[in-house]
C-alpha cells in the first residue's frame, strides 16, 4: 500500500509540517526541513536549489520527500478522478439506455481516465511529428550527430560477417555507391528519402530491430528523474530507495550506459565506449546469419556460419522474464542488472530501458538526461515531471561540455583519406550532386589538416590570422573567425549537413574503407569503426560551426604528443553558455531541483544556468550539519614544524624547502593521528613530484614506519583495488594520497576510521594556461555588463602567465567563477570525512592563504568560502605548528575516551 501522509497519531512531528511516514529512522530536525522545503518546491513548481552538507542523509530526505509528493500527487488526482466520475454518474447524464450492451457500458465509464496504452518500446523514442521550418531542421540535425547512441544504417558494412572476397577480385560498386542525390532540391530529396533506409530514421527505428515486441505497456502519467553524475552514486541511492516503502510501491527503472551494462563478451573487449555502442546497433542491423570464407595456412578457404545478432537479444521470452523479475524484486542498481541479465544470458541494457514507460521513478546518469539527443534517443519525456539533479555544484560546466565536439590530426587524415580513395574508384560512377558534395568535404578536411600542420596553401588558407601561431602550440578563435581565416566562408554547411544526413555517405564510405582494411589486413578487427567514428567527429565539428558565433570557441591545437599515447593537434568546439541548453529542460518539467553538499554561491548558477529567472522567484534552502561541534577540527595550518610558512602557491610549491617541510608535517601527523589520514594535493603531477622527493630523501620511509602508504591511481578502473586494500589496513594505520578532481575526492566516503584526518594542501587552482577555462572565465566575466552582447575577445595560446594577466584584467564575476572553481574542489575533498552524526575527523587547511588576518579578509577569502558547518568552527589564528599539534593530541584523546 502506498504511504500516505497523515499527521502522526502522537502528534510528535504535528508541528513540522508535511509527514514524511517512509522515513526508515527517526529524521533529524535538519532532515525534516531539507524534505518540507522540498516538498514545497515541488509543489509550487519552477526551479528550486537545495544544499545540504555531505553526510546528512541528503539522498535519504530527497527520497522520502519527493516520492512521498509523487504519492500524494496521485492520490489528489485519484480523487478528483473519481469525484468527476460520480458528478458524471448523477447528473441525469447516464451512459446509455439499459440495453446497451456491457462493452458500450464499460467504456463509456472509463473515459473520465481513459488510459493511455504505449507499444512497448523497450524505452525507445516514439515517433515525432512532422517539423518544418529551418530551427526544426537543426534540431534534427543537432540531434542526429551529438547522440551519443547515434542511430545509423550500416550498408556494405557486415566487417565480421560478410564474404571475404579473393585477391583480385573487384568489389562490389552497388554495395558501396552513394545512391542518387539531387542537391538543387533537397527538400525534394529529403521526402524521397523520408521513409528509405537512411541514417535520419528515428533511433526507435533503428533499434527496434534489438527487441521487437507487440506488449502493451501502460505509460506513467507522471514521473520523477533522478540523475547524479558518476555509477556509483547512482547504485548509492537505489540502495537508500530500498531502506523505504517506496522500494515495494513504485516502479523503479535504473539506466546507465552500453559500456556499464554489456554482458556480451565479444562486444565488451573493445574497451572504448563509443567503439560499444556502435558495435552493438551493429548487431541489431544485420539479425541473419551469413557465411564467410576465412582464408587458413595452405591457400586453402574454409567456410563458415556466423550469426550478425546479438545471441543477448535473440530471445524474447528472456527479456520478458527479465522484466519480471526486475517487477518482483523491486528497486536494482547496475550492478544487480547486469548479474540478472547474465544469470538468465538477456541483455540488461535493453532490459532496463524497457521499464521506463511505466516507471514511477527513473534513475540515471547525467548525460542521459540532460543531453537533448540522449533523451530522445531513450524516450524519455519531461513532459509535466520532476527533474532532481543531484550533485549540481558543477552542473553549468557538466551541462556545456556535453555539447563539444572534437576532431584530432589522425582522424581528419584517416576521413580525407577514406574519402579520396573513394571518390577515385567511385567519381565515375557518382550523380554531379554526390560528386559537389563530397569534393566539398575533401576541401574541408585538407583545411584543416593544414591548418593543423601549419602548411600554409594559398587555396584554402588565409595564413594572416594563424601565421603567427608556432607549432606545439595553441590558441582560441571565434567561429566566424575560424571560418574566414580558412576561406570556407562560401561553404554552406546546412546543406551540407542535410546531406551527409540524408545521403547516407558517411557509412557508405566508411564502410569501402573498412572492407579494403579487411583485404589487407588480418587483424582488422583493431580498425573497426575507426573510420566511421571520424567521419562523426567530422560531422560533429561541423555542426558546431553553425552555431552562433558568441556561444562558443574554437581551440586548435598545435601541440605534439609526447608519446605514442597521446594525441597530436586538434580542433575542438567548446561551448560556453548552458542557458539554452538548460531553458528546454525547465520549460518541459514541472519543477526541477538542483541539490548538492555545497552550492553556493548561488548568483554564479542561476546568472550562467537560468538568467531569465528573478532571483525572488528561485526557491533556496540550505541546512547546517547533523554532527556536534566537538566531532569536527578544521584547523588553517599556516607554518611547518621547523616554523616554515607554508606557501603551496604556483612558483614555490615545488621546492625543495616546500616539499620538505610538507615531509615533516606529515611524519608529525602519523604519530598523533590515529587510523586513516586522506592527503590532497593539487594534481597528479604534483603528487608524483612530492612523492618522488619524499622516497629520495628518506621522508617517505619514516611515515611508512607508522603507516602503511598507498596512492591514488590515475586510471580509475584500478581505484578500487586499492580503496580496499586501504580500507583493511586502516585500523593499523594507513595514508592515502589523493587528488582533487579525481576520482577519490567525489562519490568516496572516507567514514570512521578511513579518514580520520583529512590534509588539504594548498588551494588546487586549476590551471591559468588553460585554453578552455580562460575562455569561459572570459565570457563569465562579461555576463557583468548585461548590456554586452559578446565577451570583449582577445586572442590567447595557452601560456599561463597569459592566463595570470586575463584573471587581473576580470572585473568581478570572472575571477570569482575561478574562485570557485578552487574552493569547491576543497568542499567537495573535505567534506569525505564525515559520513553521520557519530563520526568524528580532524581537517587541515595547509596554506598560509588560509590563514589571513580576519580583520583584513574580504568575500572572495578563502574561508569564506568553506562551508558554514567547518567555517564557523576554523581554528585559523594558530602562529606555530606546536599549538596545532597540542590541539590534535588533545582531539584525539578526547574520542578515544568515549
Amino acid at each position: 500500500m502506498l504511504v500516505a501522509s497523515p499527521v502522526e497519531e502522537n502528534g510528535e512531528m504535528e508541528e513540522t509540517g508535511q509527514k514524511f511516514g517512509a522515513f526508515p529512522f527517526k529524521p533529524y530536525s535538519i532532515q525534516i526541513d531539507f524534505m518540507n522545503a522540498l516538498y514545497d518546491s515541488l509543489d509550487k513548481g519552477g526551479i528550486a536549489m537545495l544544499e545540504s552538507p555531505t553526510g546528512t542523509g541528503k539522498t535519504l530526505s530527497i527520497i522520502c520527500s519527493a516520492l512521498q509528493w509523487l504519492v500524494d500527487r496521485k492520490q489528489r488526482k485519484n480523487n478528483d478522478s473519481s469525484v468527476d466520475t460520480h458528478l458524471n454518474g448523477t447528473t441525469g447524464d447516464h451512459s446509455g439506455p439499459d440495453d446497451e450492451p456491457d462493452w458500450i457500458k464499460n467504456i463509456k465509464a472509463e473515459s473520465p481516465k481513459k488510459k493511455v496504452k504505449l507499444k512497448k518500446r523497450h524505452g525507445f523514442r516514439s515517433k515525432k511529428s512532422d517539423k518544418t521550418g529551418l530551427e526544426e531542421s537543426f534540431n534534427d540535425l543537432f540531434n542526429h550527430f551529438r547522440e551519443i547512441e547515434a542511430d545509423y544504417n550500416v550498408y556494405g558494412r557486415e566487417h565480421n560477417n560478410s564474404t571475404v572476397k579473393s585477391d583480385g577480385e573487384k568489389l562490389d560498386d552497388k554495395e558501396f555507391l552513394v545512391e542518387e542525390y539531387e542537391s538543387e532540391d533537397e527538400k525534394s530529396a529529403l521526402s524521397k528519402r523520408k521513409n528509405g533506409a537512411c541514417c535520419g530514421s528515428s533511433s526507435s527505428d533503428s533499434e527496434k530491430e534489438g527487441n521487437e515486441s507487440s506488449d502493451e505497456e501502460e505509460e506513467a502519467d507522471f514521473k520523477i528523474y533522478f540523475c547524479s553524475r558518476t555509477h556509483s552514486q547512482l547504485s548509492q541511492f537505489v540502495k537508500e530507495l530500498r531502506k523505504t516503502a517506496f522500494a515495494s510501491d513504485l516502479k523503479v527503472a535504473c539506466l546507465g550506459s552500453r559500456k556499464n551494462f554489456c554482458i556480451n563478451e565479444e562486444v565488451l573487449k573493445l574497451g572504448n565506449s563509443t567503439l560499444i555502442n556502435e558495435r552493438c546497433l551493429d548487431l541489431q542491423k544485420n539479425k541473419k546469419t551469413l557465411v564467410s570464407r576465412k582464408k587458413e595456412v595452405g591457400g586453402k578457404v574454409r567456410k563458415t556460419k556466423a550469426s550478425s545478432g546479438c545471441p543477448m537479444l535473440s530471445k524474447h521470452k528472456l527479456q520478458k522474464q527479465f522484466k519480471n523479475k526486475m517487477n518482483d524484486q523491486g528497486p536494482l542498481d547496475i550492478e544487480d542488472l547486469v548479474r540478472l541479465g547474465g544469470n538468465l544470458g538477456t541483455c540488461p541494457y535493453y532490459g532496463s530501458r524497457s521499464m521506463v514507460p511505466s516507471a514511477d521513478l527513473v534513475v540515471l546518469p547525467y548525460q542521459s538526461l540532460l543531453s537533448k539527443s540522449s533523451r530522445e534517443s531513450l524516450g524519455l519525456s519531461l513532459k509535466n515531471s520532476v527533474v532532481i539533479i543531484d550533485e549540481a555544484h558543477n552542473l553549468a560546466d557538466s551541462l556545456i561540455s556535453m555539447y563539444d565536439s572534437k576532431i584530432t590530426l589522425s582522424q581528419l587524415e584517416r576521413v580525407n583519406s577514406s574519402l579520396e580513395g573513394y571518390f577515385e574508384r567511385f567519381r565515375n560512377l557518382l550523380g554531379p550532386g554526390n560528386r559537389r558534395h563530397i569534393q566539398t568535404l575533401m576541401i574541408l578536411t585538407r583545411a584543416f589538416i593544414q591548418t593543423l600542420c601549419n602548411k600554409d596553401d594559398t587555396n584554402f588558407i588565409d595564413s594572416s590570422i594563424l601565421e603567427e601561431l608556432p607549432n606545439g602550440s595553441e590558441c582560441s578563435l571565434r567561429i566566424n573567425e575560424f571560418v574566414f581565416s580558412l576561406n570556407i566562408d562560401n561553404i554552406n554547411l546546412v546543406k551540407l549537413l542535410q546531406y551527409i544526413k540524408d545521403s547516407n555517405m558517411i557509412h557508405k564510405v566508411s564502410g569501402y574503407g573498412d572492407r579494403i582494411i579487411s583485404l589487407q589486413n588480418d587483424n582488422f578487427a583493431l580498425h573497426e569503426s575507426s573510420i566511421l567514428s571520424s567521419f562523426r567527429a567530422l560531422a560533429g565539428l561541423l555542426l558546431s560551426l553553425t552555431n552562433h558565433d558568441s556561444d562558443g570557441r574554437i581551440i586548435l591545437s598545435r601541440k605534439k604528443p609526447k608519446d605514442s599515447k597521446q594525441q597530436g593537434g586538434y580542433l575542438k568546439y567548446v561551448m560556453l553558455t548552458g542557458e539554452k541548453i538548460f531553458h528546454e529542460i525547465v520549460d518541459e518539467a514541472h519543477a526541477c531541483v538542483l541539490a548538492g553538499g555545497t552550492l553556493q554561491p548561488i548568483e554564479e548558477t542561476r546568472a550562467r544556468l537560468f538568467p531569465w529567472l528573478p532571483p525572488h522567484q528561485l526557491h533556496f534552502f540550505s541546512c547546517g550539519h547533523i554532527i556536534p561541534p566537538e566531532n569536527i577540527l578544521p584547523i588553517s595550518v599556516s607554518h611547518g614544524p621547523t616554523g616554515q610558512p607554508m606557501d603551496f602557491s604556483y612558483n614555490s610549491r615545488s621546492t625543495s624547502t616546500m616539499v620538505g617541510e610538507l615531509g615533516l608535517l606529515i611524519c608529525n601527523l602519523v604519530s598523533v593521528i590515529p587510523q586513516g589520514i586522506v592527503v590532497f594535493f593539487s594534481s597528479f603531477d604534483y603528487e608524483e613530484c612530492v612523492y618522488t622527493s619524499w622516497e629520495a630523501s628518506g621522508i617517505l620511509g619514516r611515515i611508512m614506519k607508522k603507516k602503511r602508504v598507498f596512492r591514488e591511481p590515475r586510471k580509475s578502473m584500478e581505484v578500487e583495488n586499492v580503496l580496499k586494500e586501504y580500507k583493511e589496513s586502516v585500523e593499523n594505520g594507513a595514508v592515502f594520497f589523493a587528488v582533487v578532481g579525481g576520482k577519490i575526492s567525489e562519490g568516496i566516503n572516507f567514514s570512521d576510521g578511513m579518514g580520520r584526518c583529512i590534509v588539504m594542501v594548498g588551494l588546487p587552482y586549476p590551471s591559468p594556461s588553460d585554453i578552455e577555462l580562460m575562455e569561459r572565465v572570459k565570457y563569465i566575466d562579461s555576463l557583468e555588463d548585461v548590456t554586452k552582447k559578446d565577451y570583449n575577445f582577445t586572442r590567447f595560446n595557452g601560456d599561463a602567465q597569459a592566463g595570470f594577466e586575463i584573471l587581473r584584467s576580470c572585473k568581478n564575476r570572472g575571477r570569482e567563477y575561478y574562485e570557485n572553481l578552487c574552493m569547491k574542489a576543497v568542499n567537495q575533498s573535505i567534506g569525505r570525512a564525515i559520513r553521520h552524526i557519530n563520526d568524528y575527523a580532524a581537517i587541515l587547511l595547509v596554506d598560509t592563504r588560509y590563514t589571513t588576518d580576519s580583520m583584513k579578509k574580504s568575500l572572495s577569502h578563502p574561508t569564506n568560502k568553506l562551508p558554514n558547518w567547518i567555517k564557523d568552527r576554523l581554528n585559523c589564528n594558530r602562529k606555530n605548528y606546536g599549538e596545532v599539534h597540542r590541539l590534535l593530541h588533545q582531539f584525539f584523546k578526547f574520542h578515544k575516551k568515549l
